[in-house]
């Protein structure tokens, strides 16, 4: 068998062992927590509307809706990770532990624990929330609330986000891609099918007009286009190499140092989204004869997506998010130091503290842009199709950025082989002519 077509064919394990996990994560999100009404709570957010938690639910896959085993999703992982990788920036022994391969594995097992605290402490909070809820017909949410369904909702939750990191990490390590972001991707696409049918029975029955769906449906290609194209985009900083000869090869010389347009990529809108999420869900478990529940449900109804108040906190988190986590993507610092050592230098820039700060103007440059483009792509389409929608702009981002990535891992497995099929050929490894 050749070089190429073995390589084809571990290609297609990958595919095959992706898709055979993500279709375990689709069945396990069906799965209701025990002691929950099924057909009651899908009565009660089909008249309510769900508002602030569909934005949850489509970071869920549909699975806070069905109040399902997976219904926390990978959220939390994320936050815990994200948290510890913001305290490296600020606590030394944090970051050293992260340089190296050893402490590594001790912030990935403290960011477990961290996951598991969270989880409990989230499920118990949605345990409570769902617990007050009832269908139009006055039917509980939950049949026999108390103690006991809290606390076995508590260990269902913490139990399958934890069940979705495992499988996040078999998917990373024999799939196509970061098993999860496919994860979070497989959840906004599952859902995308019956956004379609919706559309269709709405302009069938006449509440939505031609050209509303005409506009829907191109803002949609257009957004599509767009983050495909500003994915792809970077801006190449020249490198020059000192040269050197080895076994009569040339090798240094000119190079570029590619640096992302969008070098912040997904987090940014997905931390905004879950910062502006968890007022309105925490105000949820006020009582209703609370003397604050009227103002906490005006200020609620502000936070919906596609209000004025909501709009402008979103862009005003994105930015943030945006300058705050671009830095940790790209650390300017540790490459002006690898370029160094390297005997690498950016043409008329001295090695070092000068090129560290050569590197922080053009990031702050690109991030302008980035965070410019991540507030338009987030906010207009919505403004433009209305909020009641799955493909916000903040999936239309995850959704693309995805398959780019996905695309780019399946075209460098492949011409890795074509590179080391070349470089053999030479004869620098086998054959009757081999050079050494």
């Amino acid at each position: 068998m050749s070089t190429a077509h073995g390589k084809l064919e571990e290609l297609k394990k990958k595919v095959f062992f992706t898709f055979l996990l993500l279709a375990v994560y689709r069945m396990a999100a069906q799965i209701p927590v025990p002691g929950v009404n099924a057909a009651a709570i899908a009565s009660y957010f089909a008249e309510s509307g769900g508002g602030i938690f569909d934005l949850i639910n489509t970071f869920s896959g549909g699975a806070f809706k069905r109040f399902s085993v997976l219904a926390l999703g990978i959220m939390p992982y994320i936050t815990t990770s994200i948290i510890f990788s913001l305290l490296g920036e600020v606590i030394p022994q944090i970051q050293e532990l992260q340089e190296d391969s050893e402490g590594n594995k001790k912030i990935q097992k403290w960011t477990r624990y961290a996951t598991v605290l969270l989880c409990a402490v989230q499920g118990w909070g949605m345990a409570v929330m769902f617990e007050g809820f009832k269908s139009a017909g006055n039917i509980p949410v939950i049949p026999e609330p108390g103690m006991l369904f809290r606390i076995t909702t508590v260990i269902t939750l913490c139990a399958g986000t934890m069940f979705l990191l495992w499988l996040g990490e078999r998917i990373t390590e024999y799939g196509l891609e970061n098993g999860i972001s496919l994860i979070i991707f497989a959840g906004i696409a599952v859902e995308l099918p019956a956004e379609m049918m919706q559309k269709l029975t709405l302009y069938r029955n006449g509440e939505l007009s031609g050209i509303s769906l005409l506009i829907t449906v191109a803002v949609i290609l257009a957004g599509f286009f767009i983050v495909t194209f500003i994915e792809r985009s970077q801006r190449s900083v020249p490198v020059q190499y000192a040269k050197k000869v080895v076994h009569n090869r040339v090798y240094g010389g000119a190079q570029s140092l590619p640096i992302r347009v969008d070098t912040g990529g997904v987090m940014p809108p997905i931390l905004a989204s879950s910062l502006l999420a968890a007022p309105a869900t925490m105000a949820n478990f006020v009582s209703q004869g609370h003397p604050l529940k009227p103002y906490l449900d005006t200020v609620i109804q502000s936070l919906y997506p596609g209000q004025l108040l909501f709009n402008i906190l979103f862009a005003l988190l994105i930015v943030y998010m945006t300058y705050f986590y671009a830095p940790i993507q790209f650390k300017t610092k540790k490459v002006a130091e690898m370029l160094q050592k390297n005997n690498a230098f950016v043409p008329g820039v001295r090695p070092g503290a000068k090129t560290k700060e050569y590197l922080d103007f053009i990031l702050n440059r690109m991030t302008f842009f980035g965070a410019l483009f991540l507030v338009v792509i987030c906010i207009l389409p919505t403004i433009i199709t209305g909020a009641n929608t799955r493909f916000g702009g903040t999936s239309l981002l995850i959704l693309v950025s995805v398959c780019v990535r996905v695309m780019m891992n399946v075209q460098a497995f492949m011409f890795s082989d074509r590179y080391e099929t070349a470089y053999k050929s030479r004869g620098k490894y086998n054959g009757q002519n081999r050079r050494f």
